[in-house]
């Protein structure tokens, strides 16, 4: 490799804490299961992460909470800001390139994001619901790459 040239950048991430892992999780989801309403507000962001179905542990996230976290994954290149009509500031996630996956990928991460540790079977189940993984033979590589990425243990 000449002076010229440089590796290409590879992701971005770091470890979330609770409040950011929720967030960037309901922006992941939200965006796979209601793309007709993403990209999301903070309203709608606090509202899909105090939910009660298909969240572990359940949270009470206010406004403040969901706003610090909104800042700090936008400074870190995880999430970005949306000039919509004007009237209500949205947030899309920049989750495929911020932690190097594809989509089958970013289903099971948001699976893990949204609920944390699951058995295979119930996380195939769940990750499902986002994007097509028929059975545990197609699951266990796409664990496989995200242990390799560093991203689950």
């Amino acid at each position: 490799m000449n002076a010229e040239e440089s590796p290409a950048p590879g992701p971005r991430w770091r470890p979330l804490d609770r409040n950011e892992r929720r967030v960037v999780g309901v922006l992941a989801e939200k965006a796979k299961t209601t793309p007709e309403n993403y990209p999301l507000s903070l309203n709608a962001i606090i509202n899909g992460g105090n939910q009660k179905s298909n969240r572990f542990p359940q949270m009470q996230l206010d406004e403040d909470q969901a706003s610090s976290a909104l800042d700090t994954l936008r400074h870190a290149g995880a999430v970005a800001l949306i000039q919509g009509d004007g009237r209500v500031e949205k947030f899309r996630h920049l989750l495929y390139d911020w932690l190097g996956v594809d989509k089958a990928e970013l289903a099971v991460m948001t699976e893990l994001l949204l609920r944390g540790a699951q058995t295979l079977g119930e996380l195939r189940g769940r990750a499902a619901r986002m994007e097509p993984i028929r059975d545990m033979g197609e699951l266990m590589p796409i664990v496989d790459s995200l242990r390799q990425k560093g991203l689950v243990i």
